[in-house]
């Protein structure tokens, strides 16, 4: 909501109400997201990389007509240009880049769990500014069908401390029954490599690694992973 945003550090909301934007439609947010930016007129603009960030930014940006910073691990402002600079990883996380946008608005997409978010002041104040955005559902071009939840984890593997995950050097799927043990004693939650995902061992969201879940443990245990980048990293 527009007042959690504000009680966790922004000076000025943007709140659209449309009850088309209840569940995500890419289109229907893209078109909101654009005109609040046309609106807005910022000079850098920050999405965090969830699934849905991974859909909006590179439209928004082509909506824009500007180019975007995809998958960086922090950004940052030189002094003297007062440009944004950018840093994300390439190579599969062998190396880092760093990169500069050389149009406005300058647009980059944040990796989730890169920086701590402040703590929620419930007392601060600021600027709500309500939006009425003409959506249409003609707009969508994919349509929600329906929403199938899974029972949790105990531990939820995006916020543990401890993480215990299997590999495609298990062998198959009887193995991370064990790991299941090993991971309930320790508190940890549960993780796995793609391959062991992709030959349909273990579920999807267990997925750790680039195009799964980012992990930001303490201790973080891999068994019969072949130590890519991903996990090293």
């Amino acid at each position: 909501s527009a007042q959690k945003a504000i009680a966790h550090g922004a000076d000025q909301a943007y709140l659209v109400n449309n009850a088309l934007l209840s569940s995500y439609q890419p289109e229907l947010h893209l078109a909101a997201l654009s005109h609040i930016c046309r609106q807005a007129g910022p000079s850098i603009i920050l999405i965090a990389r969830t699934d849905t960030g991974r859909e909006l930014a590179p439209r928004l940006a082509v909506r824009l007509g500007v180019g975007l910073a995809q998958d960086c691990l922090g950004v940052s402002i030189d002094p003297d240009s007062k440009r944004m600079i950018a840093h994300r990883p390439v190579y599969g996380g062998n190396a880092m880049a760093t990169v500069v946008c050389t149009s406005t608005p300058q647009i980059a997409s944040i990796r989730p769990k890169t920086y701590e978010p402040l703590e929620a002041d419930s007392f601060r104040q600021g600027k709500t500014i309500s939006l009425d955005i003409s959506l249409d559902l003609s707009m969508a071009r994919v349509k929600f069908v329906e929403r199938v939840d899974e029972e949790s984890a105990e531990v939820q593997l995006e916020t543990a401390r401890i993480v215990v995950a299997g590999g495609r050097g298990l062998g198959g799927p009887d193995p991370f029954k064990n790991l299941e043990v090993i991971a309930k004693l320790l508190g940890a939650g549960i993780g796995a490599s793609r391959a062991a995902v992709d030959v349909g061992w273990v579920p999807p969201p267990w997925q750790i690694g680039l195009t799964g879940q980012t992990i930001t443990p303490d201790l973080y245990i891999t068994v019969a992973i072949s130590g890519a980048s991903q996990h090293m990293a």
